[in-house]
């Protein structure tokens, strides 16, 4: 009986991981096309039942995440002046890698889901931080792909991706931008001025955290390293 269920449960992980062929690059068009309606929709469906939410789509965090692991294998693939794989042996392994850029790049969308609540005077717990997090998790994943991406390339030796990087951190920053200050314009009802006031203030916030917690992590894999040799 327990071997069935054993069976079982390896055939909905197998199925699962499967759909994400499909669903992940479905989420990620329909993100880069039309953000402001996926963030509609990351909100809608939190309302659902939890077996009936992101029936066609990936949820907000586990898109965030696969598309984090996609551009952590990019960034090993990517020849560079430093050495990747440097860092996964200061951090013990790919997978606390992987956990570091989550960590990282969810301040993105915590910040921004902040300054909605805040903006909007909403009291902040769990249960109202968590609607507009999920939204903005589906904008930060091609923000932080293009973004991570963008540095890859400019780190290649001799210089040979400058001008790409700088291309792709452009438009990561542009579409990051206006995916969010129309955002902001329309879940607050403010003008566009405040909408980017707004924007800058909770972008320069979450990137100061993000650049802090990386500094952390980096001593700590460092302090790690040295003890371990």
């Amino acid at each position: 009986m327990d071997f069935m269920k054993l069976l079982k449960s390896l055939d909905e992980l197998l199925y699962e991981l499967v759909s994400w062929l499909v669903f992940y690059p479905l989420t990620m068009w329909r993100t880069v096309v039309n953000p402001l309606r996926m963030m509609r929709y990351a909100d809608t469906e939190l309302a659902d039942r939890p077996e009936d939410q992101y029936e066609d789509t990936l949820s907000p965090p586990l898109f965030l995440l696969i598309t984090l692991l996609l551009s952590q294998g990019f960034s090993s693939v990517l020849p560079s002046q430093f050495d990747p794989s440097i860092v996964a042996k200061q951090l013990g392994s790919a997978s606390n890698l992987l956990l570091a850029r989550g960590v990282i790049f969810g301040i993105y969308p915590l910040c921004m889901a902040v300054t909605l609540l805040r903006w909007k005077a909403v009291r902040i717990t769990r249960d109202s931080l968590r609607p507009p997090f999920f939204s903005q998790c589906y904008v930060t994943a091609p923000f932080a792909f293009l973004l991570v991406l963008g540095f890859d390339l400019l780190s290649m030796p001799g210089g040979s991706g400058g001008t790409a990087g700088l291309i792709g951190l452009v438009i990561a920053l542009v579409w990051y931008a206006q995916a969010q200050i129309r955002w902001f314009v329309l879940d607050l009802r403010i003008g566009k001025g405040l909408a980017v006031l707004a924007f800058v203030a909770a972008l320069l916030v979450a990137t100061i955290i993000a650049v802090l917690i990386t500094i952390v992590i980096s001593l700590d894999a460092n302090s790690i390293a040295a003890a371990a040799g």
